[in-house]
C-alpha cells in the first residue's frame, strides 16, 4: 500500500507563495492519480486540485483556479501544489490523497483510498 507524506506548509503573508510536496512511497506511483484537499477549522474538507497519471489532466476548485498549479514528477514519486497569490481564506490543513475515482468525482472526500497526514498553511498579515 502507498503511504503519503506532505511537506512545505508554513505561514505567509497575503499575496505570498508556497509549494507543497507530497511524496508517495510504495508501488505504482506512475499509475495512480493524486488529489489535494484542504480543511479549514469549522469547515468541511474540500478538493483543491487533482492530477492524472500522466499529468495530461488536471482539475482545480473554482476558488483556486489561476492561482494554484498541480504537477508531478514520476521519477521522484512526488506531486507538487504550487500556490500563489495566497489569501487568508486559503488558510487550512492541506492533505494529499489517493482518490478512488480518477476523473469526475475525484473530489468526493468519502471516496478517498489513502490520506496523508496533512501540512498546515496559514495566510495572515
Amino acid at each position: 500500500a502507498q503511504v503519503l507524506a506532505e511537506s512545505g506548509g508554513g505561514s505567509v503573508q497575503p499575496g505570498g507563495s508556497l509549494r507543497l510536496s507530497c511524496e508517495v512511497s510504495g508501488y505504482g506511483f506512475s499509475s495512480i492519480c493524486v488529489g489535494w484537499f484542504r480543511q479549514a477549522p469549522g469547515k468541511e474538507r474540500e478538493g483543491v486540485a487533482f492530477i492524472t497519471t500522466s499529468s495530461s489532466g488536471t482539475r482545480y476548485a473554482e476558488s483556486v483556479k489561476g492561482r494554484f498549479t498541480v504537477s508531478r514528477d514520476n521519477a521522484e514519486n512526488t506531486v507538487y501544489l504550487q500556490m500563489a497569490s495566497l489569501k487568508p481564506e486559503d488558510t487550512a490543513m492541506y492533505y494529499c490523497a489517493l482518490p478512488e475515482l480518477c476523473g469526475s468525482g475525484w473530489d468526493d472526500g468519502r471516496r478517498v483510498l489513502t490520506w496523508g497526514q496533512g501540512t498546515q498553511v496559514t495566510v495572515s498579515s
